[in-house]
């Protein structure tokens, strides 16, 4: 009766033996955690919302890299016909006396050198054996300095609207160019591309704005030689005014004086 009994246990723990070895393929123990299931369910939204995100910021940086040549045509904006930018003749025979000053003006001449073969030549004072007194020299010095100012501001800008003119045809060449650019039709151009035509512009602007700078300080130092040489016969009036006043006894006594010895001694002939 005892082996029987044995052998009954031991098939029961084998055969329980064997259904933990096939059991777990069958059937398995499921295990909750409301932790780790919170994180995936934060971990999906999150990722979730940044994939929105990302996709509406793809669809914005598309509409702003739309040209506004998908909307309208550039074309229109186009300013044709513009003045170009003319030589005076400096090589007929309608200008034969300022050929080089006409030069001048269309290529610039820092040195001046046309333009002192334009204008009548000033006498040295030295040369001549000039004596003068004290007094007068004050007098004739600044009417010199006039002159001398004068010639330097009008060589000075000769030459700017030599160099001006000279440049205004590449400047008209480059804005052109830049304008073609710009009324392209094509939509498939980079942010790079539109960055480098707005450096390009800011550029020939600056070069505009320098060129007018200089324009300005020309017609600037104009105003201040005109306006010395106003103040000067200004001055002159004047001291001959005071001049007058300061000597009119003396030289009407003078002359009453002649004028009665004059007569005086006046014989008919």
């Amino acid at each position: 009766m005892i082996m029987p009994r044995r052998m009954t246990r031991i098939a029961v723990v084998a055969g329980g033996l064997g259904l933990l070895a096939v059991g777990p393929a069958r059937a398995q123990l499921i295990v909750h955690d409301p932790a780790v299931t919170l994180r995936n369910s934060v971990t999906a939204a999150i990722q979730a919302l940044m994939a929105r995100v990302q996709d509406d910021r793809r669809q914005r940086i598309e509409r702003m890299a739309r040209r506004i040549t998908a909307f309208t045509n550039l074309g229109k904006y186009v300013i044709a016909e513009t003045p170009e930018w003319r030589i005076h003749d400096f090589w007929s025979e309608d200008v034969l006396f300022a050929h080089d000053y006409h030069a001048a003006l269309n290529y610039g001449d820092g040195r001046g050198v046309a333009y002192t073969r334009l204008i009548e030549p000033l006498l040295a004072v030295a040369d001549e054996g000039l004596r003068l007194s004290a007094a007068a020299w004050p007098a004739l010095r600044a009417r010199l300095a006039t002159i001398d100012a004068t010639d330097a501001v009008t060589i000075a800008a000769t030459n700017d609207t030599g160099l001006l003119r000279y440049n205004g045809r590449r400047d008209q060449a480059a804005i052109e160019a830049l304008q073609a650019q710009v009324i392209d039709p094509s939509v498939d151009e980079s942010a790079t591309a539109v960055l480098d035509k707005i450096s390009g512009a800011q550029l020939v602007a600056a070069r505009q704005r320098q060129a007018r700078a200089a324009f300005i300080a020309d017609i600037v130092e104009q105003l201040v030689i005109d306006t010395k040489r106003a103040r000067d016969t200004d001055a002159t009036a004047l001291n001959m005014q005071l001049t007058t006043w300061r000597d009119a006894p003396s030289a009407n006594e003078a002359l009453a004086s002649g004028t009665g010895d004059a007569l005086r001694t006046w014989r008919q002939p």
